[in-house]
């Protein structure tokens, strides 16, 4: 079984209100309750904002450091998946159903070595 990486990219700005939101977190622990029993959830987190991001570089052997995503944006990287799936339909079709709950775009990306 290959593992693959279901990126979560939302709108910056704020969070929908509860009466949005709710429904759609209960769908997302079903979700991934599903991925659970179907034996093909490996790790999965949200992220904080991207304004709580530090991004490091080193230049001429100087640590340089800057607050804030490493890219302007009007999308973040809001959370992650990583699944096991036999092959990339597989993997769409977690996916799919993930885009459906969120209503949010989901990048499905095959991890290297697996």
């Amino acid at each position: 079984m290959k593992q693959y990486l279901l990126s979560v990219y939302q709108p910056d700005g704020d969070l929908p209100p509860a009466e949005i939101l709710e429904p759609i977190m209960r769908e997302l622990l079903a979700w991934n309750q599903e991925l659970r029993d179907a034996g093909a959830w490996v790790f999965g987190a949200g992220l904080h904002p991207p304004s709580t991001a530090t991004v490091v570089r080193v230049r001429d052997s100087e640590l340089l450091m800057t607050d804030g995503p490493f890219v302007e944006g009007k999308e973040h990287l809001g959370g992650f998946t990583v699944i096991t799936a036999p092959d990339l339909d597989a993997a769409v079709a977690w996916g799919r159903r993930l885009a459906e709950i969120t209503t949010l775009p989901i990048e499905v990306r095959p991890l290297q070595g697996t």
